[in-house]
């Protein structure tokens, strides 16, 4: 794979500075609606070390280098949803605010790529390396934007998703789903195999977002 070196270079900026945003940012909107909880245990901040998760930095290294799709975490930021003000959509709000932060780190870059791409003598000027660093930040980002706000249990996107059900649909499917969420993500991600289903979910809304942004 001649873009190895640069998938790693991209690895390496997500584990320095794109885990540790998203999780500031939980950690942030969490400590604006009234729990404390990151701030007290050292999470409110943007030092990796902070938010570094061993298993979830090597499977993300591991998953886009040698498989180019990008699929890891940082430690979960810690909160007690029972100091949120708002209740259910508080937890909602602190649970998006992670993957927004993704969204933002893509277009903080994505911009300036644009600009670079839509003129061919300033992209000739500019080593292809650092464009290539610079798409592979913008695609990874989106892919961890979308596959977080999935409404399956682990993930972030099912608090968003139990913010809108109503209190006792909330009440009879959130064990359930929590119980049975992981099993459901390994289901959606690895059958069937080489073509699974969360990559046909993803992939359509991946082009799309990755087309508005970058404009190729």
């Amino acid at each position: 794979m001649e873009d190895v070196l640069p998938r790693v270079i991209v690895v390496a900026i997500m584990l320095l500075v794109g885990f540790p945003v998203h999780e500031f940012s939980h950690a942030l909107a969490a400590y604006r609606l009234g729990d404390g909880t990151a701030k007290l245990l050292g999470r409110l901040t943007l030092n990796p070390v902070a938010h570094f998760d061993p298993l979830g930095g090597l499977l993300l290294a591991v998953s886009f280098i040698g498989a180019s799709f990008g699929f890891g975490w940082a430690k979960p930021t810690p909160v007690n949803v029972n100091n949120l003000q708002g209740g259910r959509w508080g937890e909602a709000i602190v649970a998006a605010a992670g993957p927004i932060s993704n969204l933002v780190l893509a277009i903080l870059v994505a911009l300036p790529l644009r600009y670079i791409l839509s003129s061919p003598a300033l992209a000739v000027s500019i080593p292809s390396m650092i464009l290539l660093i610079m798409t592979l930040f913008v695609y990874i980002n989106l892919v961890l934007m979308i596959f977080n706000l999935l409404p399956v249990p682990p993930l972030d996107g099912s608090k968003v998703l139990f913010a809108f059900l109503s209190p006792a649909q909330s009440y009879r499917w959130r064990p359930v789903l929590e119980q049975y969420g992981f099993i459901l993500i390994l289901v959606l991600f690895f059958l069937p195999p080489g073509d699974s289903i969360g990559a046909r979910i993803i992939g359509p809304i991946l082009d799309a977002l990755f087309s508005l942004l970058v404009g190729r």
